[in-house]
């Protein structure tokens, strides 16, 4: 086993951020990938003018790689928004009425992911008011998601980078899909396990991978310390990413690291070329 037997997808939101957007999955392709995936591509707007997705759908398809994974409208990403869902008052809107816009784009590229980023404690404000509308909001997504045959991620980040951030553990992420599950009855919210947020709030990555593979939806993975390529840190990704395949995950893994100061196209060293196409 080892990298070679993974399903790898590429962020484009965090490598070949040197390229205009549209001439990012032809960049993943020619790097040997043939998935990609992707935060919501406009932060300034979560219901950009039909002509942007639209020319963002042909880029992709034109490149001959598959949309594995799309954020909802999350605010500024990269920047100090952590998500929208659980923000009261405008960001929450803006969430609301993106849900079908990114469902849309997600379905027509045959997306099969959805994550939807909970968004920052605000303060003055009810942690439980807060809780109260991520789960309205959240089961909103799950069956914009399941109507496309998708299914919705439920990230926890890390405590140092995204200290507002409420879903700070595998345990805390898990426990609010179950509730979107136990809202919705379609079973179609999960977890996702991003190995550098959970590393980097010092959770077993092992007992986490024994506990919650089954419950996974979508893996994603940078070294720690650093949020670099593997083995640019000390993470046992290889290692790691083993563990989830016995304990039975067999879906995609995001490659969603920082690049370093050379290009993008030069941040894949560790992985054989024969080994980037997913098959």
């Amino acid at each position: 086993m080892g990298f070679a037997d993974q399903r790898f997808t590429v962020n484009l939101s965090m490598l070949f951020t040197e390229l205009p957007l549209l001439e990012r999955p032809a960049a993943a392709a020619a790097a040997g990938f043939t998935a990609v995936e992707l935060w919501w591509p406009w932060a300034e707007s979560p219901t950009p003018r039909q002509s942007e997705p639209d020319a963002l759908g042909r880029a992709i398809e034109d490149a001959g790689v598959r949309l594995t994974g799309l954020n909802f409208y999350a605010g500024r990403l990269p920047g100090p928004d952590r998500g929208a869902l659980s923000v009261p008052g405008e960001e929450s809107e803006r969430f609301r009425a993106n849900v079908d816009v990114a469902a849309g784009f997600a379905g027509a590229l045959g997306c099969t992911a959805l994550n939807a980023l909970y968004g920052n404690r605000v303060e003055g404000t009810d942690p439980a008011e807060q809780d109260a509308l991520a789960l309205e909001n959240l089961a909103l997504a799950a069956r914009a998601a399941d109507r496309i045959g998708a299914v919705l991620l439920v990230e926890a980040l890390n405590g140092p980078e995204s200290p507002l951030y409420p879903l700070q553990s595998a345990p805390a992420a898990v426990a609010v899909a179950d509730k979107v599950n136990e809202a919705t009855g379609l079973g179609n919210a999960r977890f996702l396990m991003d190995l550098y947020h959970l590393s980097m709030n010092g959770e077993d990555l092992p007992s986490v991978i024994e506990r919650y593979a089954t419950r996974t939806g979508h893996v994603q993975i940078a070294d720690n310390p650093g949020r670099g390529a593997p083995g640019t840190g000390s993470l046992p990704l290889e290692d790691l990413l083993d563990r989830l395949s016995g304990a039975g995950y067999d879906g995609w893994v995001g490659l969603e690291y920082k690049p370093g100061a050379s290009p993008s196209a030069e941040a894949f060293e560790w992985l054989p070329a024969g080994a980037r196409a997913a098959r």
